[in-house]
């Protein structure tokens, strides 16, 4: 104890703990008796020590309760018991007839002598009322401690539960987009297909509708993206060919001077019609024209003339 009449923060904590010894318990609830102010906080600090089991920060007691602690502990006297031995009844001898005074003094000298020290020890170790042990005392504190770590370990795992589903539902989310977006290209490849089987199709009718009943004239169509290098081309009413002759697609470029580009050669089928899909082409050329040219059956490297069928 610091001082007899005011009791120190820390001498309150270890009161509250049990952790004083009598004469020290004793004075500081003598001065709790005395001191309004001293109660306020006695049960301030008791319920800190109620509620810290259920805290999920851990917080070291004040340094100056923690000495202390350490130095009550440090001076804690246990008593160690001394088994007694038992009694020996010793046969006393008759005093011969003879000799008065040395009986008087044998007797004299048998009730004088000292109490054996072993005995005594014993005695006084026996009628010690026994003290608290160290584990006594800190054993409350022990149990405070591990509830809270319990309070942490279960607070982190209740944390962790809480991400792992955040991030459970964060995946299903993505998954749906995916296979949303997934679908949408799925359809959107399926009606391309469908597209370029339609224009491909060599059982395909293709009608020409024209002013009155004039006579149909070859026609093609060209579709063309420069940067992917991509052509389509598809032809009806074309004239019908010599077995050794064929027709031949030109791509013309924008550049000047630039020399015209092979683009596939193809037969028109009885009913006049005919189509290129995607021939190998450079990529990025930009197209002046398109034209069409009749070959020998293998091709050629430049057109002949004429240009039968031209469109820019």
């Amino acid at each position: 104890m610091s001082m007899p009449n005011n009791i120190a923060p820390e001498d309150l904590a270890l009161f509250a703990m049990q952790l004083l010894s009598k004469e020290e318990a004793a004075e500081v609830a003598a001065y709790l008796e005395r001191s309004e102010e001293a109660r306020r906080e006695l049960a301030r600090i008791q319920g800190d020590l109620a509620v810290y089991a259920h805290t999920v920060d851990l917080h070291s007691p004040p340094a100056q309760v923690r000495e202390r602690l350490m130095k009550q502990v440090a001076r804690e006297k246990k008593p160690v018991p001394i088994e007694r031995p038992a009694p020996v009844e010793t046969p006393k001898r008759a005093a011969p007839m003879h000799g008065g005074a040395n009986v008087a003094a044998s007797t004299v000298a048998a009730h004088d002598e000292p109490e054996p020290l072993i005995g005594r020890t014993s005695r006084l170790i026996d009628d010690e009322p026994p003290k608290r042990s160290a584990a006594g005392r800190v054993f409350p504190w022990v149990g405070w401690a591990v509830a809270a770590g319990l309070a942490v370990a279960g607070g982190n795992l209740y944390r962790q539960r809480d991400s792992l589903v955040q991030e459970r539902d964060n995946l299903h989310a993505t998954v749906a987009d995916q296979a949303t977006k997934l679908d949408q290209m799925t359809a959107d490849t399926a009606a391309a297909r469908q597209v370029l089987e339609t224009l491909t199709d060599t059982t395909a009718k293709r009608v020409m509708l024209t002013k009155g009943k004039t006579a149909p004239v070859p026609q093609g169509r060209a579709t063309y993206v420069a940067d992917k290098g991509a052509l389509i081309f598809t032809a009806n009413n074309l004239d019908p060919l010599p077995p050794l002759k064929t027709y031949e697609l030109w791509l013309i470029p924008a550049a000047a001077g630039g020399a015209p580009i092979p683009a596939g050669t193809f037969r028109p089928d009885e009913r006049g019609n005919a189509s290129v899909i995607l021939p190998t082409l450079p990529k990025g050329v930009e197209a002046k024209a398109f034209g069409v040219t009749i070959e020998d059956k293998d091709g050629a490297a430049t057109p002949t003339l004429p240009i039968i069928l031209v469109g820019a």
